[in-house]
């Protein structure tokens, strides 16, 4: 289930209004790790395997644009390098006696990313949308420390127990920032959140 949000923005047609946009509330990212282990669990290939393609992959792509040429991977989308000046460069100026930039004062600034339409569908096909119960500045100046507690003392009132993730949707936090929280508040004597379970079962308990 993903999660967004209602984010006011000037209007896009210039009339100098409010509007509300829809944005994803990004709250979690995927790591190489942990895609290299989806992609081998829904297919006939091993971890390794899968993690040499991937490496491959981001090795001949550099190589390939390193030459000028766009990469397209079906699916996913095209992959096209751009320029820049080297820091500490001035631009090159037009006119005769004016110092013209040599390929030295040139690097690839960065890579230009637009996206393959067959990967819009397959987002579309698969996603499944829910409002986010915060708003859409960040949830440290929604709410303090002390107000993230009470939420979370209020959650174990009602549920036998609390996870990361139930507290990351309750409070809008990152997963680090949520977890390091947690653990701080089961160690606090008088939080009246204790802590149950190890690692991946880890929960977060009422202490009386």
């Amino acid at each position: 289930m993903a999660m967004y949000v209602m984010e006011e923005m000037p209007d896009i047609h210039g009339t100098g209004e409010q509007v509300l946009y829809p944005r994803f509330a990004m709250i979690d990212q995927v790591s190489t790790e942990d895609l290299i282990r989806q992609i081998a669990s829904s297919s006939g290939f091993n971890v390794g395997d899968v993690e040499g393609v991937i490496t491959q992959i981001g090795i001949e792509m550099a190589h390939q644009m390193a030459e000028g040429k766009s990469v397209k991977l079906d699916g996913i989308g095209t992959f096209s390098p751009s320029l820049a000046l080297c820091k500490d460069k001035e631009r090159e100026k037009t006119g005769e006696g004016e110092t013209h930039r040599n390929a030295r004062s040139i690097v690839v600034g960065s890579v230009n990313f637009r996206v393959d339409r067959k990967m819009v569908r397959r987002i579309n096909g698969r996603c499944l949308l829910e409002r986010a119960p915060w708003k859409s500045q960040r949830s440290s100046q929604k709410y303090t420390p002390k107000q993230r507690l009470a939420l979370a003392v209020r959650y174990l009132e009602e549920h036998p127990f609390l996870t990361v993730y139930e507290y990351r949707k309750l409070t809008g936090l990152l997963r680090t920032a949520a977890t390091n929280e947690l653990r701080q508040w089961a160690y606090t004597p008088g939080s009246g959140i204790g802590i149950d379970g190890r690692g991946t079962h880890r929960v977060y308990i009422k202490k009386t």
